[in-house]
């Protein structure tokens, strides 16, 4: 995920979502990816403090600060480049258990009441975004929590 001033995703030259400062958050789903890991995913995300408070510290959440959140599905996060030249997917889950795990964590996060735009899971994006920081966090629910 990527601390963001603004972020917007277009499909076909069409912007199918846009947020103004909030976090951009790339969502991979692995082939043994669960309901609990979106619901982890999604607490983690709406409540990890990575924005600065009135004295700098990094103390706040996108909750705190009523940001917004920017989800948007990249498979590609799965991908195992340590072998040969061309990346390993093998990883990824297939669409039909990725979907549901995906707006599994979109749901997750707007039961935190945070404005949550997405982008179109499957279809070629162009994702433009101002990063802030940069602050850019890894969160692997197999690793992290």
């Amino acid at each position: 995920m990527q601390r963001v001033a603004e972020a917007s995703v277009s499909v076909d030259g069409t912007t199918v979502g846009s947020i103004q400062r909030g976090l951009l958050v790339f969502v991979g789903v692995a082939t043994d990816d669960n309901e609990q890991d979106a619901q982890a995913l999604g607490d983690k995300v709406a409540n990890l403090r990575c924005f600065e408070d009135a004295e700098g510290l990094i103390n706040l959440s996108v909750k705190d600060t009523g940001g917004s959140i920017l989800a948007i599905a990249q498979f590609t996060l799965l991908a195992d480049c340590r072998k040969g030249r061309r990346p390993s997917l093998i990883d990824a889950a297939r669409p039909e258990k990725a979907i549901p795990l995906y707006e599994a964590v979109i749901r997750h996060l707007r039961e935190h009441h945070i404005p949550v735009a997405t982008g179109e899971f499957g279809a070629h994006m162009d994702v433009a975004l101002t990063n802030d920081g940069p602050v850019t966090l890894l969160l692997d629910t197999k690793k992290v929590f």
